[in-house]
Formats: structure tokens, sequence, C-alpha cells
């Protein structure tokens, strides 16, 4: 059955870089709209960026714009969440989503499929 799985996760001091990666299983990630979303401990979870059907466009919350890049790589059915000078208030549970084909990818939880999600911790 389809699945995806976040890894890449730990713990990074401020200032510094992670690349997450989200692998599906039982479909073609490249099919799919795919998002990024993160929740702080005590906060609820938030969009931080996606990536339309087949990469024709992507989607960025504020915080994002400049540190972090996503992208994909079709021969291993992976999507990457290239993570930049990361700040504490980064720290949270990352998950990546799948959703359906669409033109313009939302951050918004409208997505059907939700992976377990990966812990990021940003030391100051």
């Amino acid at each position: 059955q389809p699945q995806l799985v976040e890894s890449g996760g730990g713990l990074v001091q401020a200032g510094g870089s992670l690349r997450l990666s989200c692998a599906a299983s039982g479909f073609t990630l490249d099919d799919y709209a795919i998002g990024w979303f993160r929740q702080a401990p005590g906060k609820e979870r938030e969009g931080v960026l996606c990536i339309s059907t087949s990469g024709g466009s992507t989607n960025y919350a504020d915080s994002a714009k400049g540190r972090f890049t996503v992208s994909r790589d079709n021969a291993k059915n992976t999507v990457y969440l290239q993570m930049n000078r990361l700040e504490p208030e980064d720290t949270a549970v990352y998950y990546c989503a799948s959703g359906t084909v669409w033109n313009q990818c939302p951050l918004t939880e409208k997505y059907a499929l939700w992976g377990q999600g990966t812990q990021v911790t940003v030391s100051s």
C-alpha cells in the first residue's frame, strides 16, 4: 500500500543545515503534489513549503523563503527538504505529505497521505 517515510532529522546548532528525505513506496511520487509541514511543541502543525505535481511550481511559507528548498529525485522516488541557516524556532517534528494532481500546491492539511514525521532540534 502507499507509504511515505521521512528521514534525516537530528540535532543541529543554529546556523547549520539539514536535508530531510521523503521516500515513497507503492506509488510514483512525481505524480502527486508534496507538502512539508512541521509541528513545534505546544503549537499547531503548519505548512512549510510544497511542490506541485511534476515540480511545476512551489509554494513557500515566509519563514522558509531564502533558507529552505524542496527538490525531487524521481529515480529514487524521493523528495528532499534542504534546510539552511537553521534557527531554534525551526525545532519541530517535520512531516511530508502527498496530495493529488495540483497545478498549485496548498500549505494546508488537504493532503491525502502523511508520513510519520522526523524530529529536527536546533540548539542555540
